[in-house]
């Protein structure tokens, strides 16, 4: 089962997968190994993606989990 940097690369190179990741992230996120720890991060970083355009996401999505994974 694929874990978090698998998901993190999909979402950078994938933009039709970032939008199904946050538009259904249960679902997307149960095919994944991933702890509590990491899932809260990934739905973290989705929260904040909020008004991003669709150009900026994979970015903003990629930053906002460097940043939670590296502190």
């Amino acid at each position: 089962m694929p874990r978090l940097p698998e998901l993190i690369g999909r979402a950078m190179i994938d933009p039709d997968f970032l939008a199904e990741l946050a538009k259904s992230p249960d679902e997307i996120l149960a095919q994944y190994e991933l702890d509590e720890t990491e899932r809260r991060t990934v739905l973290g970083a989705l929260a904040r993606l909020g008004q991003t355009s669709a150009t900026e996401r994979a970015q903003a999505f990629h930053s906002a989990l460097i940043r939670r994974v590296a502190t």
